[in-house]
Formats: structure tokens, sequence, C-alpha cells
């Protein structure tokens, strides 16, 4: 069985592949204080509580947490006696490299989104990502990522705003009844909501201009399912994005062993 950890900038996700499907997914928030004894803990814990036989014997890490992957890799080498695939080290490959500046270095994140889009819509793809950052991949025609974009994620842009002007208040994100706001949380909620459905609007807009072409876009990450009810643009919203690329990788780099 293989164990795929999705590390994010604030949660990580732990989730178990049979070779057929996911038996199992927990998240945990994202620190890098927390040692290798402390995620068996937790995990074994979980897998004792919902009676789930799993006997990892794989393990591959995404990670734009650099400072947690070491515990990470040694709650794999201690615990389940594997050597994890780490992506976006030299050691593990991916079937189309990407077409980027020289010296770039790619988020893994972004990589193992570009893998999983094109494996399930093909290429000319557009992947926006709704996570601590808002992210857009660009897929080319053959399954490489060519670039993209970087925006502040939805919390990020609220917590800014909370802090700026002491004034205003925390609000949960969600989709407003109407666009004019007649008190401020419904002012706020409007101003982020409809101003980042926008936002992905706009940014996909000059992305097919720029590439010429007609391009599918798909969403991923906690907020995209919200964000769809505001607009047409997205042909899907998938949920399992990152994980589901994570098993990919994981069977191309057995393969090409």
């Amino acid at each position: 069985m293989l164990l795929a950890i999705d590390c994010g900038n604030t949660n990580t996700v732990f989730s178990i592949w049979n070779g057929a499907k996911f038996i199992a997914t927990w998240r945990i928030a994202t620190d890098h204080k927390r040692t290798a004894d402390e995620y068996f803990v937790w995990l074994s814990s979980l897998l004792m509580l919902t009676k789930t036989e799993a006997a990892i014997t794989e393990a591959i890490i995404s990670s734009t947490v650099p400072r947690v992957v070491f515990n990470l890799r040694v709650l794999c080498n201690r615990y389940f006696d594997c050597r994890p695939l780490v992506v976006g080290k030299p050691e593990c490959n991916l079937p189309v490299p990407p077409r980027v500046d020289q010296g770039t270095t790619v988020g893994p994140d972004r990589l193992v989104n570009t893998v999983a889009g094109f494996n399930r819509h093909g290429g000319n793809l557009i992947v926006v990502d709704f996570g601590t950052a808002t992210t857009f991949d660009v897929v080319d025609h053959d399954g490489a990522y060519v670039g993209g974009v970087i925006a502040p994620g939805v919390n990020l842009s609220l917590e800014a705003l909370h802090m700026a002007a002491a004034a205003l208040p925390h609000i949960d994100v969600a989709k407003p009844a109407r666009a004019i706001g007649t008190n401020t949380v419904a002012c706020m909620q409007s101003g982020v909501y409809w101003g980042y459905v926008g936002l992905v609007e706009g940014i996909v807009r000059e992305v097919r201009r720029e590439r010429d072409m007609p391009m599918k876009v798909i969403a991923t990450g906690g907020l995209a399912s919200l964000f769809a009810q505001g607009t047409d643009l997205f042909h899907a919203i998938e949920d399992d994005l990152t994980m589901h690329g994570l098993v990919l990788i994981n069977q191309y780099n057995k393969e090409t062993a």
C-alpha cells in the first residue's frame, strides 16, 4: 500500500492507496516542529480508531514547506521501512519535465496537479488551485507544466484586510445573497467572493488570449466548490487531484526504475 503525503503551507494531508482506491484520508495542521514519532502516534491512533488495516510499503511526499520533509522522511524510514519519493527532488522523475526558465524551481504541488490534470483532462489545460495561495497552472498539449500565475489566497487576503483595518472583523468566506452589502460583514463577503471570481475569470481570460487556443479549466482546493457557484468557468471540480497525481507519479517511477 502507498502512503501519499501532501504538505501545504496550512495543512498536511495523508492518504492511503491500496492499489485501486484511497481507503483513508486524514488532515493535520502543518508544523515543521512535529517529529516523526508524533506523526506516527497520530497516524496509528487514527488507523486503530477507524479500524483501517493498512500495510504500508511505499510512500511519496509533495511538500511546499521544505522544513517538514526531513521528519516525514524519518517517519517513512523508521515506521514503514521504506524510502519515500519526494516530488521535486532529482530522484523523482516526472512523465514530462516542466518547461520553464532555466534555474526556476517549480512548486511540487504544481507539478503534481499538472500530472493529475493531464491524466484526467488532457493537455491545453489550466488548473486553478484554491489553497493558501491561489495558483494557476498551465499544462501544455503534451502534459508539460509551462508556467502559471500565483495570487494571494482567499483566507490570506481576508487576514491582511483585517490586520490593515482594525475596525473590520474576521469573517467566513461565503457566497453573499446580493452583491451590494447592507452591513460590514456582507460588504466584506461580497468584496472577497465576487472579487475572487473576477480575479479567476480575468486571469483565465488573459492566459487564453496569450495561448491563443481553447483551454479547459479545472478547479481544486478547499474553496473550489464554493467559487464554482459564482461562475460557469470550470469544466470540473477535482477534490482529490493532488492525491491522484501523487499516485500517478509513484507508479511512473516504479515503471521506469
